[in-house]
């Protein structure tokens, strides 16, 4: 699918960067009317656009942009830090605009309607719950951006229509004039900082979801922590649209906080009117356990009640939501042990909102260490009963955790998956939760993190097949 671009018909535009979000944006543009000249600074990409059918066109060379309509840039080519592409500063001599491809949907589709998601954690799968929720109500709904598909590759929506975006700090950098129905800012922590020269500068290009206004929009804002509460307290000073604070820690007098019910089970409370009713039970949610989930869970249900949803219809939503994959995916229960598939915690920091989130946990770790060690994850270690650790950081991770754990050196995968599960049955039976969450990114030994998620599962349904746990 492709959403055609035609504000730039009969104009000739340069797309820079051709994986997936650039070739999106070339084939967009040359279906709204454009005349597309492509570039990539590697072989692999100038042959994909080649195969795509693109000419292609350095835009460093001496007068390439001179009359061009605009510079599109994918997400990855770097715009300030840590130096500027060469480009850049060749679009800005010839007074080319410099956009994205979040920008060009916004523009291409006027009378749809825009959710765009932001944070640093959390921004996936509060995406995908809020196009979860508003499909299930009935809604007609595109959901991608950062997430799976490209912007620009969506189906073409026009007013009866929503686009749910999660947008990374890159697109949010080139972001121009768009100007989204509902803003969503998660949290903040820091990452990225290579391409964004500090952290203010990160949180500067994700507040840029706020840059521009349409009438009637809102901001919900996530104020758990302190970067995004400056961030609401300047949007409350500001006219030029709602701000709904979200919180998974404190109440938000106008917003939507989880808080603990009449029985202590913790509860999402609407206050959006004032009323402060308990709107949805979140024990009832089994794909949205932790702390960390109740902040997504909170701000995807405000999203789709300012999108005209009504309580039950969003609380619905939220209970029936099957998760993502990879995020802490229940993938199976054999003999009553609980096997979780987190393997897109690739630091110590997501890691520890999984262990957070279940108790007596066989939990398997490893893979290739990150900076920033295993520090983060020791006020989160009580309900694990051993640590199952594999790969190139098996042994540093060994040392970090022995003296809060007993730790179990396994190498590869499978092991980890038979020795934890065995344990699991044997020690923790019903109630047990077999959970890989590696802390640890996962080149050592997988493509990627999805290739070992898939392993995972793939190792828990032979074990199902063969009626062991």
């Amino acid at each position: 699918m492709t959403v055609p671009v035609e504000i730039f018909r009969g104009e000739r535009t340069q797309v820079l960067g051709m994986a997936r979000s650039g070739l999106a944006a070339a084939r967009a543009l040359a279906a709204g009317g454009a005349a597309v000249r492509c570039w990539d600074d590697s072989e692999t990409g100038r042959n994909a656009a080649q195969a795509a059918g693109f000419t292609l066109a350095d835009p460093t060379a001496p007068g390439a942009l001179d009359g061009a309509a605009a510079l599109v840039m994918a997400p990855g080519v770097p715009l300030t830090h840590p130096k500027p592409h060469p480009a850049v500063a060749a679009a800005r001599a010839a007074g080319a605009p410099i956009l994205g491809d979040v920008e060009l949907l916004v523009r291409a589709r006027p009378a749809a309607r825009f959710v765009a998601v932001t944070g640093t954690n959390g921004k996936s799968t509060t995406t995908a719950l809020i196009g979860w929720m508003l499909k299930s109500a009935g809604r007609r709904v595109e959901v991608g951006g950062n997430l799976g598909v490209p912007a620009l590759a969506l189906e073409p929506l026009e007013e009866d229509g929503i686009y749910v975006l999660e947008t990374s700090s890159y697109q949010l950098d080139l972001i121009d004039e768009a100007a989204f129905d509902v803003g969503v800012f998660l949290n903040i922590t820091p990452d990225h900082l290579d391409r964004h020269g500090s952290i203010e500068g990160y949180v500067a290009a994700k507040a840029r979801i706020f840059k521009n206004a349409k009438p009637g929009a809102a901001a919900v804002i996530a104020v758990d922590d302190a970067h995004t509460r400056r961030i609401a307290d300047a949007l409350a000073a500001r006219a030029d649209r709602r701000l709904v604070r979200v919180s998974a820690e404190t109440p938000c007098p106008g917003g939507v906080y989880a808080a603990s019910g009449a029985d202590g089970a913790p509860v999402l409370i609407d206050d959006l009117d004032g009323a402060a009713t308990e709107a949805a039970a979140l024990a009832d949610c089994p794909a949205l356990r932790g702390r960390h989930n109740w902040q997504n869970a909170a701000a995807a249900y405000a999203v789709c009640r300012l999108m005209g949803l009504s309580t039950r219809d969003a609380a619905e939503g939220l209970a029936r939501f099957p998760g993502l994959a990879h995020r802490q995916e229940r993938v199976a229960e054999i003999d009553g042990v609980v096997f979780v598939n987190d393997s897109k915690a690739t630091n110590a920091e997501a890691a520890a909102k999984a262990l957070s989130a279940y108790g007596s946990i066989y939990w398997i770790a490893g893979g290739r260490g990150k900076a920033g060690g295993y520090a983060a994850l020791e006020p989160h270690l009580g309900p694990v009963r051993a640590a199952f650790l594999i790969g190139e950081a098996a042994d540093e991770m060994g040392r970090a955790l022995a003296a809060s754990v007993p730790v179990v050196q396994c190498g590869d995968l499978e092991t980890a998956v038979e020795r934890a599960s065995t344990l699991a049955r044997k020690e923790g039976g019903a109630g047990a939760t077999v959970l890989l969450s590696p802390a640890c990114a996962s080149f050592d030994q997988f493509k990627d993190f999805e290739a070992r998620g898939d392993a995972f599962r793939a190792l828990v349904a032979q074990r199902a097949a063969e009626g062991a746990a």
